[in-house]
């Protein structure tokens, strides 16, 4: 479900203002359409994952809309939003409105199912922070700046590195046996770290990286430098308020597949099937927890 570069980048304008909503719909639709199919096979999709998914495509558009857009090309500050919004926030909400059964289509290609090596933690976050440096390096990220196609493409990456990074924390398939929850909280805390140290840099360097937004700033009579660090100043906190939601969400995902895990120990030993606590802490993490449930319970029904 990645939007490819040619779909996700979309110039400030007329043209720009009635692409989004098309860039919008033609993802949600095919979405819906799988959601409906798997809903009237038993298999539905949660409706705050569906709310997700949409949510993501909306805040992508948003954030390539053309008062925007427009403004990024002038201000460093707002294009940091931009690629916060698009990397970050987007990514994060399009990855949590994924299920197993709605990629199950997609890894019938062969060509894709190859793919999902990337998703392995470790490979994942060194991709993630590559794209996340290399599109920051002066040349390339002025480059962008002055040519769409190499903005389309900056976008682009952003948006699926930025899913990949999540898909490897957050997403629905299976997760190595070794990745449980001091593994995650290691890679949330080096995500962040990986995204502080360039936010410390823009803030504390004293120079100006990016000089072709002098024209933007004296236009809004802002220093350049000023700007720069405005910009480091937003991304640690929009990165500092996501890493508190997900040690939340961490936290609380601990605590209910603790609780998830003994009960189906314990519903395992009244219907007498040998269940290992190993067994059924894979069962909670791969989200096969009520699956597995309905089978002891037919089982206990039928002994």
């Amino acid at each position: 479900m990645e939007l490819s570069g040619a779909t996700v980048y979309a110039s400030a304008g007329p043209t720009g203002t009635l692409f989004l909503p098309v860039l919008v719909l033609a993802y949600w639709l095919p979405y819906r359409a799988r959601a409906r199919t798997l809903a009237a096979r038993g298999r539905a999709v949660p409706a705050w994952r569906r709310h997700c998914f949409l949510a993501g495509l909306i805040v992508c558009a948003l954030a390539l809309s053309p008062p925007v857009g427009g403004l990024s090309q002038q201000l460093l500050t707002a294009h940091m939003v931009e690629h916060l919004l698009i990397g970050d926030v987007a990514a994060l909400l399009l990855v949590l409105g994924l299920t197993g059964p709605m990629l199950q289509p997609l890894f019938r290609f062969r060509s894709i199912d190859r793919l999902r090596f990337l998703l392995y933690p470790p490979l994942a976050l060194v991709l993630w922070a590559l794209d996340f440096y290399v599109w920051h390096l002066p040349v390339l990220y002025q480059a962008a700046l002055r040519h769409d196609p190499i903005h389309a493409l900056m976008h682009a990456c952003f948006l699926a590195f930025g899913m990949l990074m999540w898909m490897a924390l957050l997403g629905p398939l299976p997760k190595p046996a070794w990745f449980g929850s001091f593994a995650q909280l290691g890679y949330i805390i080096a995500v962040r770290l990986i995204g502080t140290l360039l936010g410390n840099f823009l803030i504390f360097s004293g120079t100006v990286f990016y000089p072709f937004y002098r024209t933007g700033t004296a236009h809004w009579h802002v220093n350049t430098l000023s700007d720069q660090s405005i910009a480091g100043a937003v991304m640690m906190l929009e990165e500092s308020l996501l890493t508190v939601g997900l040690f939340c969400w961490l936290f609380l995902k601990a605590a209910r597949e603790g609780e998830e895990r003994q009960e189906l120990i314990e519903l395992a030993q009244h219907a007498g099937f040998p269940l290992s606590e190993q067994r059924a802490a894979r069962a909670v993490a791969a989200g096969h927890g009520d699956e597995m449930r309905r089978r002891l319970t037919d089982r206990r029904k039928v002994t």
